[in-house]
C-alpha cells in the first residue's frame, strides 16, 4: 500500500511539474499584441532599445540592410535583444528625418534652442529566437533637441553652422506584434 501511495504522489508531482514548465515555455513565447518601443539613439547608428508590452526586453540597435546585415549605411535597424534580434524598416522615418527642419513653432530664434520632432511607420520585418515569425508595425517618434551657440548675436540653421551646444535625442513609438508558427 505504502508504494502505491509513494507511486501516485510521484506521479501527481511528476504531472504537476510537467504541467508547469510546459506552461512556462508556452508563456515565454510572446503571444502578440499591443508594444511600446522606447530608445536613446547614438549618432553612430546605434543606441539603446527597450520594448514594452506584449515584448519585453532590451538591448541595443545598429544600422543594417533589408536582410538584417550591419551596415553603416543601411536604411534598416537591427535590434539586438536579450531574447533575439528584431529587424525593422526604418527606410520611410530616416528618410522624413534627413528632410526635418526645425519650424516657427518648434525654434526659439532669441535663444537658439528648439526641437525637432519626426514620425514615421516602422514596419516590423523579421525576427530571430524568441522573435521568430514576429511581424507587425510600430509608429516611431524621433524627438531631438537642441541649443545653437549665438553668432554674432544671431542662430546660423545652415547645415555649415556650429554644432550645437546642447542636444538631447529620445525614440518612443506604439504599435501592434503578431507571431506566426
Amino acid at each position: 500500500m505504502h508504494r502505491v501511495v509513494t507511486a501516485a504522489l510521484c506521479l501527481g508531482i511528476v504531472t504537476g511539474a510537467a504541467m508547469y514548465w510546459s506552461g512556462v515555455a508556452a508563456s515565454s513565447t510572446p503571444a502578440g499584441g499591443a508594444i511600446q518601443v522606447w530608445g536613446t539613439p547614438a549618432s553612430n547608428g546605434g543606441g539603446t532599445t527597450l520594448i514594452t508590452g506584449a515584448v519585453a526586453d532590451s538591448g541595443t540597435s545598429a544600422h543594417a540592410n533589408s536582410s538584417g546585415d550591419p551596415s553603416k549605411k543601411g536604411t534598416y535597424t537591427l535590434l539586438v535583444l536579450k531574447k533575439g534580434t528584431i529587424l525593422v524598416n526604418t527606410t520611410q522615418l530616416n528618410k522624413d528625418e534627413n528632410n526635418a527642419s526645425p519650424t516657427a513653432s518648434t525654434f526659439n530664434m532669441t535663444t537658439c534652442s528648439g526641437y525637432i520632432p519626426v514620425t514615421a511607420p516602422v514596419p516590423v520585418v523579421k525576427g530571430t529566437k524568441a522573435y521568430k515569425g514576429i511581424s507587425g508595425s510600430v509608429s516611431v517618434t524621433l524627438t531631438f533637441a537642441f541649443v545653437i551657440p549665438l553668432e554674432k548675436g544671431k542662430c546660423n540653421l545652415s547645415n555649415n553652422g556650429p554644432n550645437p551646444s546642447a542636444q538631447y535625442g529620445s525614440i518612443a513609438g506604439t504599435g501592434t506584434v503578431s507571431f506566426t508558427g
